[in-house]
C-alpha cells in the first residue's frame, strides 16, 4: 500500500489566505478538500491511503469521518517521522507532503519520499 501523509500545518501555511486567524477552520477546509479529492480519485497518483496530520490549535478542526487523521500528541514532525519509519519497516511506501527542509531530511533518512505542497494543491 502507498501512504500519503499530509503535513497539515505546512500545507495550510503554504497559502496566504488568513489561516493564522483560524487555524482549526483552515485545517478543516484542507481536510474537506483532501476527503473529496480522495473520494474522486484525484490523489491516486500520490497514494492509496491519505492521512492528515494535525497539531496544536488545528487539532480542533472538524474533519470528514471518512478521512484518516492523526492528532499529533506533541509536534507533527515527530509524529510523521515515527509513522513513516514504522510503515517503512513494514515495506510500505510512504510519501509525505511538506516543504519543511529539516523534516524532509529526516523523512528521507527513514526511506520516505516527499512532495511539496504545491503538488498536492494542484490536485485539489
Amino acid at each position: 500500500m502507498r501512504h500519503l501523509i499530509v503535513d497539515g500545518a505546512n500545507v495550510v501555511g503554504s497559502r496566504p489566505d488568513g489561516w493564522w486567524r483560524d487555524r482549526a477552520g483552515a485545517a478543516g477546509r484542507l481536510a474537506a478538500q483532501l476527503a473529496e479529492a480522495r473520494r474522486s480519485g484525484a490523489l491516486a497518483e500520490l497514494g492509496d491511503r491519505v492521512l492528515l496530520v494535525l497539531e496544536g490549535a488545528a487539532r480542533r478542526a472538524e474533519v470528514p469521518e471518512d478521512l484518516d487523521v492523526l492528532l499529533a500528541p506533541r509536534d507533527g514532525d515527530s509524529a510523521m517521522v515515527e509513522l513513516a519509519h514504522d510503515l517503512g519497516e513494514r515495506d510500505e511506501d510512504v510519501c509525505v507532503v511538506t516543504a519543511d527542509r529539516e523534516l524532509t531530511r529526516l523523512l528521507h533518512a527513514v526511506g520516505a519520499t516527499t512532495v511539496k505542497p504545491r503538488a498536492l494543491l494542484a490536485l485539489l
